[in-house]
């Protein structure tokens, strides 16, 4: 039997247009991050999209924080134990909560796609899921490679505007 990744995605916001394609992008990512990882056994994760005003809620009661953010991760596992699917047998990471609005304008700030913010704010958050922290510098630098790798893996590299170009 092959590995399995289910992830389910749910989108409960409106006020951004939700690209075609964006599914299989958030589902591409999270296989790309768990791959990376050399993740064991089949897996399920939960991504939901949301508006500016329903995170800012979710980070006032979860992390008492009353502010707008760009992601959430809510992690099942603890030290790489994970609570399974007794259906499926999968590890069940968490859950990822997207701020749609606030992705928007990132990409747009950021000068890139919408489309490499979700995967970004994704593939940043499933490592979250998976124990990683950005509590120290270290770990925030390990983090960001990590993420870029994925977003190269993706065909969503960083914006190569600061290479000069020999040609």
């Amino acid at each position: 039997m092959t590995n399995k990744i289910k992830v389910v995605i749910t989108n409960k916001q409106k006020k951004v247009k939700f690209p075609t394609g964006m599914k299989m992008l958030v589902r591409r990512c999270c296989t790309a991050v768990l791959k990376l990882e050399n993740f064991e056994g089949s897996a399920e994760v939960s991504v939901t999209f949301v508006d500016n005003e329903e995170i800012h809620k979710l980070n006032k009661q979860y992390r008492n924080i009353d502010s707008v953010t760009d992601v959430l991760s809510f992690p099942l596992g603890e030290n790489g134990n994970y609570d399974t699917d007794p259906e499926t047998g999968a590890k069940m990471l968490g859950d990822v909560v997207i701020s749609m609005e606030k992705a928007e304008d990132q990409a747009a700030l950021y000068g890139h796609s919408i489309q490499r913010e979700v995967a970004y704010l994704t593939a940043h958050s499933v490592l979250h899921l998976l124990g990683y922290d950005h509590e120290t510098n270290l770990e925030k630098v390990h983090m960001r490679e990590k993420e870029e790798l994925v977003m190269e893996q993706l065909g969503l590299p960083a914006s190569a505007s600061y290479v000069i170009d020999e040609n």
